[in-house]
């Protein structure tokens, strides 16, 4: 602070902010006569130190440095190729050609009556097993019954009619005899004797149209018991019954032609005749025949396979969709297998044994390595090659089958570098 004219020149410090302070220089006028003792600098306040900001910028650069060192000291993931460790059986290197079909019955029918009734009695279910002949529903028959009963009445009715015929036509042979003697002696005349013999030519016509009213009687009696038997409905061979299509209570007619009628009671089918009905392309016949092997699968029992053999071939070729279908019958049938299952079927090359149809794990050759003088797969496994031991087994094919820990589904390395160690970090290929 020094005078100038007319005032006093001071320079004080002004905070502009907490780090950078900044020198101003301005003038205060001063009267004169003023109290200039009241002018003064607070010297008792703390100095403002200036902080260093370069510190700041030390933090992430030495950060980004530890992360570098550790990347680069890290171990890095070996890129692998990866091939599938698969079920396999040994019947599938025969295989020529695969279709897909489905299991019917060969022996089908839907059960239903020649007459026409409400539906009485039903005695079966789905899945029960009839004989051929039995009864397995009932229509109301009284009507029927009714008639049969008066058919056989007509029957003895004809019957005694020609008991009756009989007795006269003795009587009248014997009229006749005794008239033809007494003739001869001339104790009748020739009229009496004539009266007798058309007498017993009456009896004798009467017998033959009593015998021939008994056989009337007898076809209508017969004719009775057919519409009755008609009203009972039975299996015509032995099955097991597929799905009930009536209930107790429904009007059943012959060709379901009435208002909530009903036609067929149950369907039924004969499990003993059981195959599968696959398409074949009409350009790969060359390679089927009648009697040629076959193998079946069925979706629903995937874990099984059954043999068989094409037992015939439909002589026509589906136009629109250019195959022809052939029937393939199971060389042995099995209780769970049921009719309208999916299955697939492979045409094989030669016969094959039951244990060429047994699963076996299998994985490509080139997934094979050796280390320390054992044979061995590199599973991955979160992230790491396991080395898994494996005993190689026979060639199915491009694959190879193996005996040991590696399971179906598992991934092995292929190709493995002759450095792979067991427990290398892996990381899987796109492509």
């Amino acid at each position: 602070m020094r005078n100038l004219a007319g005032g006093l020149e001071c320079t004080f410090a002004l905070r502009a902010d907490v780090s950078d302070v900044r020198r101003h220089r301005f003038a205060i006028p001063i009267m004169a006569g003023a109290d200039l003792s009241k002018l003064s600098i607070d010297r008792s306040a703390a100095p403002v130190r200036r902080r260093r900001r370069w510190l700041w910028w030390l933090l992430p650069a030495a950060g980004a440095a530890a992360v570098a060192a550790w990347l680069a000291l890290a171990p890095r993931a070996v890129s692998v190729q990866t091939t599938p460790v698969v079920t396999s059986y040994p019947s599938q290197q025969f295989v020529v050609l695969n279709a897909t079909g489905y299991v019917v019955a060969q022996r089908k029918a839907a059960i239903a009556s020649k007459a026409s009734g409400r539906l009485e009695w039903l005695g079966v279910a789905e899945g029960s097993r009839v004989k051929a002949g039995e009864v397995i529903a009932r229509l109301d028959n009284r009507d029927v019954l009714a008639q049969s009963e008066s058919a056989e009445a007509n029957v003895r009715a004809a019957r005694a009619a020609l008991a009756q015929a009989e007795a006269e036509a003795r009587d009248a042979a014997q009229q006749l005899k005794r008239n033809v003697d007494l003739a001869a002696k001339g104790f009748v005349s020739a009229a009496t004797v004539d009266a007798a013999t058309a007498r017993h030519d009456r009896a004798t016509a009467g017998v033959g149209s009593a015998r021939a009213a008994i056989g009337a009687a007898e076809a209508n009696a017969r004719n009775a018991r057919v519409s009755v038997d008609f009203t009972l409905i039975r299996a015509p061979f032995d099955g097991v019954i597929l799905s009930k299509s009536a209930n107790v209570g429904d009007i059943i007619t012959p060709f379901s032609s009435a208002a909530d009628s009903k036609g067929a009671v149950v369907t039924m089918a004969d499990m003993a005749t059981l195959e599968v009905e696959a398409d074949v392309s009409e350009s790969s016949l060359s390679k089927v025949r009648v009697g040629q092997p076959a193998e079946i699968v069925l979706d629903a029992l995937p874990d099984v396979r059954f043999r068989g053999r094409i037992s015939r071939m439909v002589p026509t070729v589906d136009r629109a969709k250019a195959t022809v279908m052939t029937k393939v019958q199971f060389d042995a049938l099995d209780p769970r297998i049921l009719p309208e299952m999916s299955a697939k079927v492979a045409f094989l090359s030669q016969e094959v044994s039951p244990e060429q149809q047994q699963p076996l794990v299998a994985v490509s050759a080139d997934a094979l390595a050796q280390r320390s003088g054992r044979t061995v797969i590199f599973v991955v496994r979160d992230g790491r090659a396991v080395a898994v031991t494996v005993t190689p087994g026979a060639k199915l094919g491009d694959l190879t089958a193996i005996a040991g820990d590696a399971r179906s589904g598992d991934r092995a390395v292929l190709r493995p570098a002759p450095d792979l160690a067991d427990g290398a970090l892996v990381e899987v290929a796109t492509r």
